[in-house]
């Protein structure tokens, strides 16, 4: 049996309606002909070379800002959480790609908009178990009170961007003028495509998309570089070479070595954050909606209009699927005899969806992601400070680790310029190279 034939691409009414308050019509969560329309249009976006040049531009601009905040924490001995910073650097950098504005998220506004943001995905995910969540949202109580808030700090942030944008680009057509297209938003404004909320929910499905996924798959990562210190060092290697930089390269010059071709000599490092993607996948849970009756080969039955989750974060540790190291974290396993890397089909390593649904951004993730890594590996050093924590989950739309990476920095600096930085930390030790 053909499970495609029973399973579709669409999401149903069961995630529209959870769904709805949040993300609005856009792509993740809408089917039919709205979905088609907003897949078309984005496809053929994301292909551009325009887009693809822009995006790395910000890539790198983000990876030094955060690897400048964390050798600011070094020098002045300030705590530090590395799960917030690559939470706030994804999401400053795909604000700029999306809106072409900068987002700086130590402000007030960047501060409540990241924060209402994050508390609305919680609340969203929350409605999946809590059965009166519905009573609750007639009755503006709880949880579902607070979600109203928070949206509306959401949707009044985004919608002064439009409007900003949108006057723009109609003064520069009233003056002659020609603007630059490289973000996402003007692009579709130039499409005519001018509708706020159209505009809104499509900005607000990308940035949880771009802003979460990442943020957490570099956390988890991360994690496993501390876990892993050998194959931490192999990577850091790697990027040496590629790069063709040393270990007392500065931040600044690190970024102008990762190129496209640089980028294609680390195998190592994709198969790494591969792995970590079969492990940990950012979207832990997944459903889909049934189009006709049908049994599946385990002799369950299924109905049409039945809406079925099935569970990546569980595949990943299937030994039936991956082998009987299923549960260790082995890089190898993506490479083929000739020692490069090879991708597994999409409905075995499910982490950027498959079929009609598969992830448009896939590569636009793995560039961001490679070039955060590359600056961060390539100058910093990351080991366990406590062998005994046990990580544990947040899931909200996404997986994080619950509570982060908190640093604990030294208070002795004497040996600062005579030596690799070691930093002590309640999770993790940087070594920084000054």
């Amino acid at each position: 049996m053909d499970l495609t034939t029973t399973l579709s691409n669409d999401k149903g009414w069961h995630h529209y309606s959870k769904l709805n308050d949040l993300l609005g019509d856009g792509i993740f969560k809408v089917d039919g002909e709205k979905w088609k329309n907003q897949r078309k249009i984005s496809s053929y976006e994301f292909s551009t070379k325009n887009l693809r040049d822009f995006s790395s531009a910000v890539f790198r601009i983000g990876a030094v800002k955060l690897a400048q905040k964390v050798s600011e924490a070094v020098t002045s001995n300030q705590a530090t959480e590395i799960q917030d910073l690559f939470t706030k650097s994804t999401l400053e950098t795909v604000f700029k790609i999306l809106l072409g504005v900068d987002l700086d998220t130590t402000t007030e506004e960047g501060i409540l908009f990241s924060s209402s943001f994050d508390e609305a995905s919680a609340v969203t995910l929350y409605r999946y178990v809590d059965v009166f969540w519905k009573v609750k949202r007639f009755l503006n109580i709880g949880l579902e009170a607070n979600m109203k808030k928070c949206i509306k700090v959401v949707d009044e942030f985004v919608y002064k961007i439009i409007r900003n944008k949108t006057e723009q680009m109609s003064k520069s057509r009233d003056e002659s003028r020609v603007m630059k297209k490289s973000d996402i938003l003007s692009r579709f404004l130039e499409m005519k495509k001018t509708d706020p909320k159209y505009l809104k929910d499509i900005i607000l499905s990308f940035i949880i998309a771009g802003k979460d996924t990442t943020a957490s798959t570099l956390s988890w990562f991360f994690y496993m570089m501390c876990k892993h210190p050998l194959l931490q060092e192999r990577i850091a290697e790697e990027v040496r070479k590629a790069t063709g930089t040393n270990e007392y390269s500065s931040i600044d010059e690190l970024p102008n070595s990762i190129t496209d071709a640089a980028l294609d000599k680390m195998q190592y490092l994709h198969a790494s954050l591969t792995e970590t993607l079969r492990l940990y996948l950012a979207i832990p849970v997944d459903g889909k909606l049934c189009l006709s009756d049908d049994t599946f080969p385990d002799g369950f039955r299924v109905r049409k209009g039945d809406s079925v989750a099935y569970q990546p974060w569980a595949m990943g540790r299937m030994k039936s699927l991956w082998g009987d190291d299923a549960e260790d974290f082995r890089p190898e396993r993506w490479f083929d005899e000739n020692d490069c890397f090879q991708q597994e089909s999409p409905f075995k390593f499910t982490a950027f969806q498959a079929g009609p649904r598969i992830c448009l951004a896939k590569e636009f993730a793995y560039r961001q992601m490679m070039i955060f890594s590359t600056v961060l590996l390539g100058t910093f050093r990351f080991k366990m400070g406590d062998e005994h924590w046990r990580v544990k989950y947040r899931t909200m739309l996404t997986l994080h680790i619950d509570g982060g990476f908190i640093f604990l920095l030294p208070i002795d600096q004497a040996t600062r310029f005579r030596r690799p930085r070691t930093i002590e930390m309640d999770v993790v030790v940087f070594c920084l190279y000054v």
